[in-house]
């Protein structure tokens, strides 16, 4: 059986730290799964201006549906952000405040960040693990903060492997939920005006 993690990078540079985060905890998480695992990474950064596009109509742009549609139809999830002022991206929550309703309900993620020091890594515990919490998902106990130091040391490494190996277990034991969507068998409009 072949599952889908979607990884979605929240970094702004070029190249990010939460870019690289984001790749390794999803190569750990590949070497955990005993299924094969289709991964596929988004780059927030590239569509920042579909998210704000997105944001004010209330729909995405056509070249964006496919980028929600990936995190829809995901098995797991893997999500990094760089920290800012002791929380998430404003780019991150743009695109988590565009995700539809349920979307990553019951849905195995785990959560990354990064920063230049670890005095910030408290974002994982008081922003992003409430936020996920709220939308219903499953959010696997330990989270990874990077700080500037910690990708020179060993400890990393260690964290980065218990985490993906957590999200393995979790994707192991969901069964696969299909979300379907909500406007593709519209009540016909004579339907509704004959019950008046």
């Amino acid at each position: 059986m072949t599952r889908t993690l979607a990884v979605v990078s929240a970094g702004l540079s070029q190249p990010s730290s939460s870019r690289l985060l984001a790749d390794r905890l999803a190569a750990a998480t590949v070497r955990a799964v005993p299924d094969e695992v289709d991964v596929r990474t988004i780059e927030l950064r590239g569509h920042a201006h579909s998210l704000v596009d997105a944001m004010l109509s209330g729909f995405p742009p056509q070249d964006f549906k496919p980028v929600l549609d990936t995190v829809a139809d995901a098995d797991g999830l893997i999500v990094v952000t760089p920290t800012y002022a002791a929380s998430y991206s404003g780019l991150f929550k743009s695109f988590v405040d565009v995700l539809g309703q349920g979307v990553v309900a019951g849905k195995p993620v785990l959560i990354g960040a990064t920063g230049g020091t670890e005095r910030h890594s408290l974002v994982l515990d008081y922003a992003m693990r409430p936020l996920f919490t709220y939308l219903k998902a499953i959010v696997v106990p330990t989270g990874v903060y990077a700080a500037s130091e910690d990708w020179a040391g060993n400890t990393l490494s260690a964290r980065i492997d218990r985490a993906a190996g957590e999200l393995a277990h979790e994707l192991a034991v969901r069964e696969r939920t299909v979300m379907t969507d909500p406007f593709a068998s519209p009540t016909p409009f004579e339907h509704l005006l004959s019950g008046s």
